[in-house]
């Protein structure tokens, strides 16, 4: 008799025994079978526990202090936003606000807040909070800004700080805030469902101070527990969570497994109830398996090459150029994604509004690479060895970074390009390349957050953005112009057109080898229900549940 028959019927002959002894008290819990999965979960999801298997640790639970995938997708569950993006798409919605107005020149947004709000920590959520957060990632000089933190997300969103697109936030009572804008931001709702403003108790940051990174406290559906760096972090159920009938897990412990394979072992071996990047040559094995389901998150990213623009020889948009048309893309698609990827021509994917289909990408072809440096002044190729920083993580973009990083480096050296590839661990990684003083070129990429070109051409790609998510610390005035232009747009056909203006300049500089965009590829246990996959990369896990 297997374990999960046998379990049932020790549950039924309990209950019939309770009920001959007259025991009929309630224990105050929703008997809605939907709000309350069944309690035998087999064996990694014991106790209504969901295991998660990943690639990559965490860099700080503190979402606006990061700009990477694996810590937003665990802020996400114990952080609210004021607005939230509808399930699988990047429609916004109410959350922490329930509703909102935008004046008619659109330079003022109020928000009516919902009420009865608490976080973690018990302290009450209100406009002062939404006020406090808000004035500590505009504030260069916050003191609640500590040492070797930024906002970045903030500074990409809102612009720099002598040219900030929000020019007040005031509490206008205990559940009303109210946004005063410098100029109109067209993306300004989008923006601000983005994990990174999530709202986290302004006790809990007075007091813990700089470790609040690695002790969040928010509104979310699960508190957290513990942090065993690199390999897991736990969370428990928020019983006191605003939205009824959430979560529906007890408890989430989301474990990094850096290496594809082993991930989709633990799978099979009933260790972890789901796992994202497979690798497309365990897709086949996935498939045959009625155990297990596939699960496609919808294209929304690119992975690319950038170059180090303020280094030589790589200022020099012909070498620039040279190094684009020696990466054969449609091999790399080939060999290493199985399908999942299409090649990229544009540092935006082609699902996204405003993509410039219309451009030409930059061909294989070796021979116009070499003349292409011959024409900058390198006859015989680059004379010094590069520099080129590859993943040491997977990510939905891409799955094997040194395998793909030595694929290039074989091409490279087909033009008298020599490469030696580092691979530092994900957080120094990170902080490596936004110095941009080790790294001559590097491999990234980006998943969008919020459905709107700007968050791909100038989060970035614009010089706003530099130090911070422009990496390659790229500037062109041109660009800068159109993209300013854009975000003050609000017809969505003239701002399309201003993004696909922008491309044509990318084009034309290349400060980056747009590799690829994906269809990243999930696996699960066949009985996990209730999981919907966004296109941001981060979704909550609080109505996930085990059939």
């Amino acid at each position: 008799m297997s374990k999960k028959r046998w379990y049932s019927m020790f549950v039924m002959m309990l209950a019939a025994v309770i009920a001959l002894a007259g025991c009929g008290g309630g224990s105050g819990e929703s008997a809605d079978p939907a709000a309350e999965p069944p309690a035998d979960q087999g064996d990694a999801s014991q106790n209504n526990t969901l295991i998660f298997g990943r690639g990559g640790d965490s860099v700080a639970l503190d979402p606006s202090i990061t700009t990477d995938g694996e810590s937003s997708k665990v802020a996400k569950q114990i952080f609210d936003t004021l607005l939230v993006y509808e399930e699988g798409s990047t429609t916004v919605k109410p959350s922490l606000a329930e509703s909102y107005e935008v004046s008619a020149d659109g330079l003022v947004y109020t928000f009516k807040l919902k009420a009865g709000v608490k976080f973690h920590d018990g302290t009450d959520f209100n406009a002062d909070a939404v006020v406090f957060n808000f004035n500590r990632w505009s504030d260069p000089n916050s003191p609640y800004k500590f040492e070797g933190d930024s906002f970045d997300y903030y500074d990409s969103m809102f612009g720099s700080p002598d040219n900030r697109v929000i020019k007040e936030v005031k509490a206008v009572d205990d559940l009303t805030v109210q946004f005063t804008l410098n100029a109109p931001q067209a993306p300004f709702l989008q923006n601000i469902a983005m994990t990174s403003f999530s709202i986290g108790s302004p006790k809990a940051i007075e007091e813990k101070k700089e470790n609040f990174k690695s002790e969040p406290v928010g509104t979310g559906p699960f508190k957290f527990v513990e942090w065993k760096r690199n390999d897991s972090i736990t969370l428990e159920k928020n019983p006191d969570y605003w939205q009824e009938g959430l979560p529906k897990l007890d408890k989430v412990i989301i474990r990094s497994i850096p290496d594809n394979t082993a991930r989709f072992n633990a799978l099979q071996n009933k260790e972890i109830d789901i796992m994202e990047d497979l690798n497309a040559d365990d897709l086949a094995v996935l498939e045959s398996n009625p155990e297990l389901q596939k699960i496609e998150r919808p294209s929304f990213n690119v992975a690319y090459i950038g170059f180090n623009v303020k280094k030589k020889p790589f200022d020099n948009p012909l070498v620039r150029q040279a190094l684009n048309h020696a990466v054969n893309k449609q091999a790399l698609v080939d060999a290493f994604f199985g399908g999942s990827a299409i090649p990229a021509k544009n540092p935006m994917p082609p699902t996204l509004w405003g993509y410039n289909d219309g451009i030409q990408d930059y061909e294989y072809d070796l021979e116009k690479a070499k003349s292409l440096l011959a024409e900058a002044g390198y006859p015989n190729g680059l004379p010094e060895e590069v520099t080129f920083y590859a993943m040491p993580v997977s990510r939905p973009y891409m799955p094997d970074g040194k395998k793909v990083a030595e694929a290039i480096q074989a091409d490279f050296e087909k033009i008298g390009v020599k490469v030696n590839i580092q691979s530092p661990e994900w957080a120094t990684y990170l902080d490596d390349l936004k110095a941009g003083e080790k790294d001559d070129m590097y491999m990234l990429g980006w998943t969008g957050d919020n459905g709107d070109p700007d968050n791909f051409i100038y989060t970035l790609l614009d010089k706003d953005t530099i130090p911070g998510n422009n990496r390659s610390f790229y500037v062109n005035e041109e660009l800068h112009k159109v993209l300013v232009g854009a975000q003050q747009e609000t017809d969505q056909d003239k701002r399309a057109a201003l993004y696909e203006q922008a491309q044509e300049i990318i084009k034309k500089d290349a400060p980056w080898i747009p590799l690829v965009h994906t269809t990243p590829l999930l696996a699960a246990r066949a009985d996990l229900k209730g999981y919907t996959p966004s296109p941001t990369g981060t979704e909550p896990y609080a109505s996930i549940y085990f059939e």
